[in-house]
């Protein structure tokens, strides 16, 4: 596991409920709003996939934030029993005392918020985000489960965007559930021939494409300027 110390680029260090979790927040001037990336189980800020497409959000002029939604050691306790990653609740209240934390910071406060979620990071996202529904100004959800957010969805206002793989049928229909529930401006996008992972050549770029469109139409001003990133 790569160490998380403050060599790291943008690293923050977010205290939340009494734990200290880390995080990289980093930052195009003028940006058009920031992106908060929840990943998904057994993952981490470290992530690849949800760093590619971090970057290819800051080419386009959002901030990100990617950050551990565990402890040290509860990501141990994790690898042996799989428990805090499905505690959608946990996840949730994590998310939402970040963004508290953020609008509480000079850098941040007046940005407007989305939420990236991945696997079970999306459920949280989406839980928060109907907890938080002035705040949260769109969403994305990449291969996520959202159908474990449960009743949650009918109170999400946030524009919601599934991205699920063409192959990753049993995701697919998880989601094609979730969308029904959602009663907000929705859409299901479905990659041909991508996995859960999005490992197939092409498909993790139109996953970042598709992210950075959305995000644009509904959390940021049209005619936002895109400039030169800097980091917090």
């Amino acid at each position: 596991m790569k160490q998380k110390d403050q060599y790291d680029e943008g690293y923050i260090q977010l205290r939340v409920s009494g734990i200290v979790l880390h995080g990289n927040l980093l930052l195009p001037k003028e940006a058009r709003g920031l992106v908060i990336f929840a990943h998904g189980s057994g993952s981490s800020r470290h992530s690849p996939r949800n760093q590619y497409v971090a970057r290819i959000l800051r080419g386009a002029g959002f901030g990100t934030l990617l950050f551990d939604l565990l402890t040290l050691d509860e990501e141990a306790e994790d690898l042996i029993t799989g428990r805090q990653r499905f505690d959608i609740k946990l996840l949730a209240n994590r998310l939402g005392g970040v963004i508290d934390l953020l609008q509480s910071i000079n850098e941040t406060q007046n940005l407007r918020l989305g939420y990236f979620g991945a696997s079970t990071g999306a459920a949280a996202a989406l839980v928060s985000a109907a907890e938080r529904a002035t705040v949260i100004g769109a969403i994305v959800s990449r291969g996520g489960r959202p159908d474990l957010a449960g009743q949650a969805l009918l109170k999400v206002k946030a524009p919601t965007l599934l991205i699920v793989g063409g192959s990753d049928f049993q995701v697919i229909e998880m989601n094609r559930l979730a969308l029904a529930k959602l009663q907000t401006d929705k859409q299901l996008i479905t990659i041909p021939g991508a996995t859960h992972l999005f490992e197939e050549q092409g498909a993790l770029e139109q996953v970042a494409e598709l992210a950075s469109t959305w995000f644009a139409r509904y959390l940021a001003p049209k005619s936002a300027d895109v400039k030169k990133e800097r980091t917090v």
